[in-house]
C-alpha cells in the first residue's frame, strides 16, 4: 500500500464519521491507522514511514497534523521517504487553508491520489520542558506570551461544542491574568511584548493573513510583536487588522529572520500549531525545503 491515512476519530463534530464512511467506501491503495490518544499519531506516523508508505495522511486538525510531522521526523530519512498529506478535520485547520486544500473532504482525497508535490520550509522550535529540553517541528505557527496562555486556558469539552469560539473565550480569560514580558531577539534586533507569533506561512487563526510577508519557500521565518495586550489595546490591535494598518509606526514590530530566540521575565509557555507544548526560553529556526507536501496545483501560487 501507498498511503497511509493516520485518523483522528476525535475531530471535531460529524468530520470524523463522515470522512470514516466516505473513505470505506473508496476504493483505493490505502490503510486507515485511527490514533488511540495524545502522542499516537507521532507514533504511528514512524511506524508507517518504517513500513514503506510513501505518503501519511494527517486527517484531523492542526494538533494531529503536527504529530504527523513529528513522526516523520522521528524515523530515520523520513522527511525524504515519505511526502506528508493533510486531509482537514479539525476546528480551524490554519495549514490546509494555507495550501489552498479544500475543506470538504470528497474534494481533497483526489489531491492526494493525484496532487503535486511542493518542497516547504519547516519551522524547529526548541524550548524547556518539566522532562527538559525537547525539540519539535512545526510547519505553520509558533507562538508566545498571551497566546500561548490563551491555548494553555481552551476548554477543550468547550472546543467540540462551539469550536472557534473557545479560543476566543480562553483569550479573553488570558487578559485578566498576568501576562509576562517576552523577548525576542534576531541577530542586532532585539524587541519585548507580551504576544509574541513566528510564522513560516501568512495565516493564523483561520484565514488571517497576519504575517503578510510570509512565504512557506522563502527560507525565513516571520514573526510580529505586540508590545502590549490588554482590555484598552486589543480593540485598537483588531481595528488596525482590518483596515490594513497593523504594522503602522508606534504599533505592532515585524521581522524576518533565519533565527529567533525568545525569553522571558516569568513563565511563558510556547504554543506551536495551537498546542502547548512547553515553555520558554526557546530557539525557533527555519530549516528550508525540508518537507515534501502532497498540496493542490494552486498551492503553487500560495506558497
Amino acid at each position: 500500500m501507498s498511503i497511509c491515512v493516520i485518523f483522528n476519530p476525535a475531530a471535531r463534530g460529524d468530520k470524523a464519521r463522515k470522512f470514516r464512511s466516505y473513505l470505506e467506501k473508496t476504493r483505493g491503495d490505502w490503510a486507515l491507522k485511527p490514533t488511540t490518544g495524545p502522542g499516537s499519531a507521532r507514533r504511528l506516523a514512524t511506524e508507517a514511514v518504517q513500513d514503506g508508505f510513501k505518503t501519511i495522511v494527517a486527517a484531523g486538525g492542526d494538533g494531529t497534523l503536527n504529530e504527523v510531522l513529528n513522526g516523520l521526523s522521528d524515523a530515520p530519512g523520513g522527511f525524504e521517504s515519505a511526502r506528508l498529506g493533510v486531509l482537514p478535520l479539525g476546528t480551524i485547520n490554519v495549514f490546509a487553508r494555507e495550501l489552498s486544500v479544500p475543506l470538504d473532504v470528497r474534494k481533497v482525497w483526489p489531491l492526494l491520489e493525484t496532487g503535486s508535490e511542493l518542497r516547504l520550509d519547516l519551522g524547529c522550535a526548541e524550548y524547556q520542558t518539566t522532562a527538559g529540553p525537547e525539540r519539535r517541528y512545526f510547519a505553520q505557527l509558533a507562538g508566545a506570551g498571551w497566546d500561548a496562555r490563551s491555548v494553555e486556558l481552551v476548554n477543550w469539552e468547550l472546543k467540540k461544542k462551539i469550536g472557534p469560539g473557545a479560543y476566543v473565550m480562553a483569550g479573553f480569560q488570558a487578559l485578566n491574568g498576568d501576562r509576562p514580558k517576552v523577548t525576542i531577539t534576531c541577530g542586532s534586533e532585539k524587541y519585548t511584548g507580551e504576544l509574541i507569533l513566528i510564522g513560516n506561512g501568512r495565516f493564523y487563526g483561520g484565514s488571517f493573513p497576519i504575517f503578510h510577508k510570509g512565504d512557506l519557500q522563502d527560507g525565513v521565518l516571520d514573526a510580529v510583536v505586540f508590545p502590549t495586550v490588554n482590555w484598552q489595546s486589543l480593540p485598537g490591535h483588531l481595528f488596525d487588522f482590518v483596515r490594513g494598518r497593523l504594522f503602522k509606526e508606534g504599533g505592532s514590530i515585524y521581522l524576518q529572520g533565519r533565527e529567533f530566540f525568545l525569553e522571558s521575565s516569568g513563565r511563558a509557555g510556547l504554543q506551536l500549531e495551537g498546542e502547548l507544548v512547553g515553555e520558554l526560553p526557546a530557539r525557533v529556526s527555519v530549516v528550508p525545503k525540508a518537507l515534501r507536501m502532497v498540496a493542490p496545483l494552486s498551492a503553487k501560487a500560495a506558497a
